[in-house]
């Protein structure tokens, strides 16, 4: 009965990554190899029989490389506690610096926040390619509906973000059976194509991809800058690990995703072989004439489930990077009770809609897209390689013989896409480094300011203890009030701003004072009796008390919710907290003459603190019991 269980649960986790994860690999068949043939390409590779044995050979080995063996053999073994993605890298860079080797963490930190970076060009470019490519099956149904694609795609995209809010959970259920339907008929469509020129099957061995590598180097190298697109959404397989867990995601890869898209991609190279023509949409081609129109139904299906996958990738990334102070606090929702990584960020659901409709109406094809995909692409993976073996050889002490071995190989794949990634630049190749180089610059430059707010802060401030004994032998005077406050600090060396002005100007301190300073660990959530600390400050009958609170960079503090879990013999005294007054320190920021920043950055800074989440509802406060002080800090 107990094995029974367990494979039920399997099989329900399966189903759910089909749903979720491979949403945006499983529709890269729609449009890779239709971009490689593509005569509009500025570097076109002409059809010959050579050419298509050699691309689809490429495709399939690329997948094999850098899915595989990069992503499913080797990245997703470097778990946070079973959370993935290069968010989680990061955090175990941070655990294993030393002091020695301080320098090098910073750089690679650096690097993985940009890999991050990339991942919101990446959010904003497959939602317009993925849907884009499935409605220009309109057009091979029928001619006459070509102006209908994008106008149609508008309407998919508006509506797809204005259901965000409501959560991924009720939809979330029809996922999986959703691309179970697809990797079935993708599959079954491509063994058609298979049976009509079994000859395509040669192209699974590897000399016909070293050979149009080495034999016809200029066409292969800028055929690769689309054949990358084989393998846009192999980042998911990593970063949602932790929903669904390595095992889940591996076994529904190799048993049906991976072999439903290899069988698609040698049917459409048996399609263009039989007929160089139909290169214009190899993909719905194979399809039978009745079968075409179902098809782009079920495509646009699949490519919003795409869509819907990296929309959620980018609010995890977002929140994560908010935990870590990359970010100011943002605005998170969470859309499922039973859920956690189920979340929805609004202004991140807003920012996203208005650049991918902007994409959509500026861009107009997927085609035209494509060249701005592969660069995302490529860079994300480039760097999580090279992360990936960082760390094996500082965490795992992995032998440098394999180290160099390994990374030699794959870095030199990476490279490769990466370099012929570039020689787009002009034609679209340049939008999502764009996209990174700016939200990375958003990024560090919080992450800057934030150090420089927080030093000014504490001179305001002044130390804890000393304020703390000044209360203790009066040398302040202030009146006890009945009840409960809760202050909250960003540690326990200073004095919160809020506590200090109501002593010091309104000379008054309630009975019992609740210091409390949040923490955000490097693990995904916290146990809840890990949750809170309680330390009495030097003295036990006092009433002040300071409570550190840990959270999990995947979890969202709720502060009521910690404070409950503080035991009252911890407390010197029972809190009263159906009643506690609890008080925020609002800090408005203004541009100082001090040389902390390029004056632009300082400008940036104070800008992006505009979307700061109120922290009344980002730390779960009462809003009715809820009172902001306010000081004025420079930078």
């Amino acid at each position: 009965m107990t094995d029974r269980r367990h494979g039920t649960a399997g099989l329900a986790l399966m189903i759910g990554a089909l749903g979720v994860v491979f949403g945006d690999i499983g529709t890269s068949p729609i449009y890779t190899l239709q971009t490689v043939f593509d005569p509009n390409d500025p570097h076109p590779v002409p059809v010959s029989a050579d050419n298509v044995f050699g691309v689809v050979s490429l495709v399939f080995w690329s997948v094999v490389i850098i899915v595989l063996v990069t992503y499913v053999l080797l990245a997703m073994r470097a778990d946070n506690d079973g959370e993935g993605g290069i968010m989680a890298l990061i955090t175990l860079l941070r655990r294993s610096a030393s002091s020695r080797g301080r320098r090098t963490t910073a750089v690679l930190a650096a690097l993985g926040i940009f890999g991050a970076s990339l991942f919101f060009g990446d959010s904003m470019i497959t939602p317009a390619i993925s849907v884009l490519s499935a409605m220009e099956g309109l057009k091979v149904v029928q001619p006459s509906l070509e102006d209908v694609v994008v106008p149609g795609t508008a309407a998919i995209i508006v509506v797809l973000f204005l259901v965000q809010r409501r959560g991924s959970g009720a939809v979330g259920r029809m996922f999986g059976p959703v691309m179970i339907a697809w990797f079935t008929v993708i599959g079954a469509c491509g063994v058609s194509g298979i049976v009509d020129h079994p000859q395509i099957l040669r192209a699974l061995w590897p000399s016909y991809a070293l050979g149009f590598l080495v034999g016809h180097f200029g066409t292969a190298f800028f055929a690769l800058a689309a054949v990358v697109l084989a393998v846009t959404g192999a980042e998911a397989l990593y970063a949602d690990m932790g929903h669904f867990g390595r095992r889940s995601i591996t076994r529904a890869w190799l048993f049906l995703v991976f072999p439903a898209c290899v069988l698609s991609y040698l049917g459409q190279g048996a399609l263009i072989l039989a007929d160089p023509h139909n290169i214009s949409s190899p993909f719905f081609l194979l399809a039978p004439g009745w079968g075409r129109l179902p098809l782009v139904i079920l495509a646009t299906a699949a490519t919003v489930i795409a869509s819907q996958a990296v929309i959620t990738g980018a609010y995890s990334v977002a929140s994560q990077a908010a935990q870590l102070g990359y970010l100011p606090r943002l605005r998170i929702d969470h859309t499922s009770e039973s859920t956690v990584g189920q979340i929805y960020v609004p202004w991140i659901n807003w920012l996203l809609m208005v650049s991918v409709l902007t994409l959509v109406f500026a861009f107009r094809s997927s085609a035209a897209l494509a060249f701005a995909f592969g660069m995302a692409v490529t860079g994300t993976i480039t760097i999580t390689t090279l992360l990936f073996f960082y760390i094996a050889r500082s965490r795992w002490h992995t032998p440098v013989w394999l180290i160099a071995v390994g990374a030699t190989l794959l870095l030199t794949v990476d490279l490769l896409f990466v370099a012929a990634n570039v020689t787009k630049l002009v034609h679209g190749a340049w939008l999502p480094l764009l996209i990174g180089f700016t939200a990375f610059t958003v990024m560090t430059t919080w992450q800057r300011g934030r150090q420089i707010v927080t030093a000014e802060r504490e001179q305001h401030e002044g130390p804890l203890r000393q304020f703390v004994d000044q209360l203790h032998f009066r040398e302040i005077p202030a009146a006890r009030v009945p009840g409960t406050a809760v202050f909250l600090n960003r540690g326990t060396r200073t004095t919160p701003l809020a506590m200090r002005a109501n002593v010091e100007h309104n000379h008054v301190r309630h009975e019992q004072v609740v210091i409390l300073s949040i923490e955000t660990e490097t693990v995904p959530r916290v146990p809840d009796e890990q949750r809170v600390t309680v330390d009495n400050l030097g003295y036990v009958e006092d009433g002040i008390i300071h409570v550190t609170a840990r959270f999990g960079y995947m979890e969202t503090p709720d502060v009521p919710a910690a404070l409950a879990l503080l035991d009252p013999a911890d407390t010197e005294g029972r809190l009263q907290l159906d009643e506690a007054s609890y008080f925020l320190s609002k800090i408005e920021l203004q541009r100082g003459k001090a040389p902390t920043m390029a004056p632009w950055r300082k400008r940036l800074f104070i800008a992006t603190s505009h979307i700061t989440a109120d922290a009344a509802e980002y730390f779960g406060l009462p809003r009715d019991r809820t009172v902001i002080m306010g000081s004025q800090i420079e930078v």
